[in-house]
């Protein structure tokens, strides 16, 4: 997809993704206003919407064509994918005081409200996602959908490669600890936005298995990227504090390898991805150039 072509598709598709999250967020707040303010503040302050982005492609690659079965769980992904910033931003973790070019949300609104914040987008993210499942006519795939969502979010997805990042921190993780940080941490959202948007379209077994292995590489990629430019970046380039593994005493895939292999990898893992998207019968070029993209992204 030519660059010109690619620019304007993916800046009409975040603004479609910025009013689905509007439109889903919650209104009229009764005396707990602030917390409806936190969560509003964290999930409107911007970001690449990468997630909700992969799943709609996928979604429409498959043949899926019901924007009341996609759109709760574009919502409900990018809500669980802020609420894990909101709380990786906390003082508790990495005690970051800007997120996307702008003021952490405990900073904003306090360390208590920070994580009240989270927990809210959290749970408000099923309760939207489950509004995709009541719309959809064929409910066996919505709920395999759900059922994907939740687990990738889970103990044997995200939160559980938190949980071995943050045990690590100050230690010397080997090359398997670390890509099990990095495939959890990093790869479990993704690969659930490819497989949701392939579930909820009717895709088979077969079809969403080789989306998670697409999903997986992308996040590999994703995150060594990400290790490169906290070390190449600048704050105002990257919109957060760059150096933070460093503060908080992390090893990285960059300080493992060096930024040589680093670069490479991310190239490596990449075609990995875009392999398996040649080996489908259907196809979807923008989220092809997307994939590419993603190797050479500057935040």
């Amino acid at each position: 997809m030519e660059q010109d072509s690619f620019k304007k598709e993916q800046e009409k598709i975040i603004s479609y993704i910025e009013e689905v999250l509007k439109n889903y967020l919650p209104k009229t707040p009764s005396y707990q206003k602030t917390i409806y303010d936190a969560m509003e503040y964290s999930v409107m302050a911007g970001g690449k919407r990468l997630r909700p982005m992969m799943m709609h492609q996928s979604y429409i690659m498959f043949g899926g064509k019901d924007e009341k079965v996609i759109e709760p769980f574009m919502a409900a992904i990018e809500m669980i994918h802020t609420y894990s910033l909101v709380h990786d931003d906390l003082p508790a973790m990495d005690n970051d005081e800007y997120r996307r070019g702008r003021k952490t949300t405990h900073i904003v609104f306090g360390e208590d409200m920070g994580i009240l914040a989270g927990d809210a987008l959290l749970n408000y993210a099923y309760e939207t996602a489950v509004k995709g499942v009541m719309a959809a006519r064929d409910k066996v795939s919505a709920v395999k959908a759900l059922e994907i969502l939740a687990k990738k979010a889970g103990i044997t997805g995200m939160v559980g490669g938190q949980v071995v990042d943050v045990e690590l921190t100050g230690k010397n993780p080997d090359k398997d600890q670390l890509d099990f940080i990095f495939r959890l941490k990093t790869g479990a959202l993704l690969e659930a936005s490819l497989m949701v948007g392939a579930a909820l379209a009717g895709a088979d077994d077969k079809d969403i298995e080789l989306m998670e292995k697409a999903g997986l590489n992308i996040g590999m990629a994703f995150q060594i990227q990400d290790d490169i430019l906290d070390v190449t970046s600048t704050t105002s380039e990257l919109g957060k504090p760059v150096h933070s593994d460093e503060k908080n005493d992390k090893i990285t895939y960059v300080a493992l390898y060096g930024i040589e292999k680093a670069h490479s990898d991310v190239k490596q893992y990449s075609e990995k991805a875009l392999s398996i998207f040649d080996t489908l019968e259907v196809k979807n070029e923008f989220l092809y150039t997307l994939t590419e993209k993603l190797i050479n992204r500057r935040k």
